[in-house]
């Protein structure tokens, strides 16, 4: 199980949000690339970074700092957050990130996800954002009618390989993952599950093993040390 330090991007700034609300923003630096050196060093083998105002308006001024986090941070990096053109994919692949995710172009578009995964294989990835079961789109702002589970079936029959599983109710709010939601994706699917939301405590990562998801997304409990990824990083 792959442990992916989350860094969260609005406004040029590392950020958090509680249950994806914009209204309820906690900074934690105006410098995102001192976190992602600091991740890297306390053993970080891949970054998750998400590019909220991407997500909420298309906005791409966090594209720099990306670019610069990948170019100076000598690990893996996935990113998503207001993918929405093949050009956009272009230009991150081209610049080394590893693995783009798609959140609500797929919901919207399936078309563009077929097209994405004929040309970029694997390096595509899907993010589904539940609430109350049903995938969540525009920065989770509006719930779509897909079930998460029959979303993320719809996806793995287009060829998509790795899902991005996120349990809004739970993000941001230090109470532990939906284990049965994610349980549920993997045992429904051959797809690879990231678990994200929720994470507080060692704990968590031990519950989340069993469900055999294949890598789990760690933000607020990094940020608020109540877990340190020096003594969970090479753990699972």
């Amino acid at each position: 199980m792959v442990i992916y330090p989350a860094i969260d991007l609005l406004n040029k700034q590392c950020v958090r949000l509680t249950k994806g609300d914009y209204e309820k923003v906690t900074i934690y630096s105006n410098n995102p690339m001192s976190f992602a050196l600091k991740w890297k060093q306390l053993g970080a083998k891949y970054l998750h970074i998400v590019d909220l105002d991407g997500a909420r308006n298309g906005d791409a001024i966090n594209l720099p700092i990306i670019k610069k986090i990948v170019s100076e941070v000598n690990i893996p990096i996935q990113t998503g957050g207001g993918i929405r053109t093949l050009k956009r994919i272009d230009e991150l692949l081209n610049c080394g990130v590893k693995r783009v995710i798609i959140g609500t172009k797929a919901v919207n578009d399936q078309a563009f996800v077929k097209e994405a995964i004929s040309l970029y294989g694997d390096k595509i990835a899907i993010g589904i954002d539940a609430k109350n079961g049903y995938v969540a789109i525009d920065g989770w702002k509006v719930t779509s009618n897909f079930e998460a589970v029959t979303f993320a079936k719809m996806m793995e029959d287009i060829g998509v390989k790795t899902i991005i599983y996120t349990d809004i109710s739970r993000d941001g709010m230090m109470q532990g993952p939906n284990i049965e939601a994610m349980k549920h994706m993997v045992d429904s699917t051959n797809l690879q599950i990231i678990a994200s939301g929720g994470v507080s405590k060692r704990s968590d990562l031990d519950e989340l093993v069993t469900t055999n998801v294949n890598g789990v997304i760690i933000g607020k409990a990094l940020y608020e040390k109540t877990i340190k990824l020096e003594e969970v990083s090479n753990a699972y």
